[in-house]
């Protein structure tokens, strides 16, 4: 009996038959293999072995116009910032720059008591009044202990800054809370009235300080360098505060881990401040000796308070002390200008150099 395939069945194969070939392109491809180079493509394979790649198509940034022209400033939003800083630009422009342009002109001019009177009319004088600034010896001398002074009371502010920033690390809350607020205190202290205090304090006939060191009626504003070492407490006095609160809130938000781990391999205290602190604090730092710069390069009214106005003979005169005395005391308002715009430039020189400094050891600021 032989077995008769079932209707619509395929017949078995015989040994003569070939296999059916595969619908496809004549090389025996699977169906569809034409498409697999734009799959690919779309899968982020790259075109397939052999196939040409297509033609990709850049789509349009969105903004560009027709034409390839770029977007104004407003229409991207950079004028959105400058329109939230105009208030703040203008009242800058009319407390700073209108002055320091007035203080430049006047500098250029022949400005004296006659001129403010109304009695002559000011006349250009270029560089005139620089070149007199500049051939007056006392103006070398008075720029040389400014100097000096103000490098003082930097290293010192720093020091005393630093050292009690540390120190409210190391003790408790209520001592703590007491020294910052005595700290914050002598900040808040108008600067006429802590130099009026100190000059008590160290006052010869009334003053406890000689009567503890055992000085006698010895003078402290009577000597030159006596003078300008008082004059150094005070503003040092005046002014650790700003630096020690400043470098106590950088201290705080470096993690403890780091000082952990200094600690336990065996660093000391003041290993960790020059090797983990320092480092970590150099913005900080940067910022704080620039404004001590600053401050301590203009000091005014401790000098002229403390040693009545410069000293015997202005032995301990400053650069704004002798500004001060060349516009209002001898009424050369133009000689007073050209001092202050001399401070000016200083002062910027100073910081440039500071900063190029900081960013030339790879620090942002």
């Amino acid at each position: 009996m032989t077995n008769r395939p079932l209707p619509g069945a395929a017949p078995p194969p015989g040994p003569s038959a070939q296999p059916a070939p595969r619908e496809g392109g004549p090389d025996g491809a699977e169906p569809g293999a034409a498409a697999l180079p734009a799959a690919r493509r779309a899968a982020g394979y790259g075109p397939a072995k052999g196939a040409s790649p297509a033609p990709v198509r850049t789509a349009a940034r969105p903004g560009r116009r027709g034409g390839g022209g770029r977007k104004s400033p407003l229409a991207r939003g950079g004028w959105t910032p400058w329109l939230y800083l105009a208030p703040a630009l203008v009242v800058i422009g009319g407390l700073l720059v209108y002055p320091v342009y007035q203080l430049g002109l006047i500098s250029f001019l022949e400005y004296t008591q006659a001129q403010v009177s109304g009695g002559e009319p000011a006349t250009f004088q270029g560089f005139g009044n620089y070149a007199t600034l500049f051939g007056d010896p006392q103006f070398w001398q008075v720029l040389l202990a400014t100097v000096l002074f103000a490098g003082a009371c930097v290293v010192s502010t720093l020091a005393v800054g630093c050292a009690l920033a540390v120190l409210l690390t190391r003790v408790r809350a209520v001592p703590r809370l007491a020294l910052m607020l005595a700290a914050l205190g002598a900040w808040a202290t108008p600067a006429v009235t802590g130099s009026t205090v100190w000059l008590l304090l160290f006052d010869p006939d009334f003053g406890p300080v000689n009567r503890i060191l055992g000085l006698g009626d010895h003078s402290w504003t009577y000597g030159r360098y006596s003078a300008f070492a008082l004059v150094l407490l005070e503003v040092v006095w005046c002014s650790f505060p700003f630096v020690m609160v400043t470098v106590y809130a950088g201290i705080r938000a470096v993690p403890a881990e780091v000082l952990e781990a200094a600690s336990l391999d065996g660093a000391s205290q003041w290993r960790i401040w020059r090797s983990v602190l320092a480092p970590m604090l150099r913005p900080i730092l940067v910022v704080v000796t620039i404004q001590s710069v600053i401050w301590d390069f203009k000091v005014f009214t401790q000098i002229y308070v403390m040693t009545g106005g410069g000293g015997i003979a202005g032995q301990n005169l400053v650069l704004n002390v002798y500004a001060y005395q060349k516009a209002f005391a001898s009424s050369q308002y133009s000689l007073g200008s050209a001092i202050g715009v001399v401070m000016l430039l200083i002062l910027l020189a100073v910081t440039l150099v500071y900063l190029r400094l900081i960013r030339r050891q790879g620090e942002e600021l």
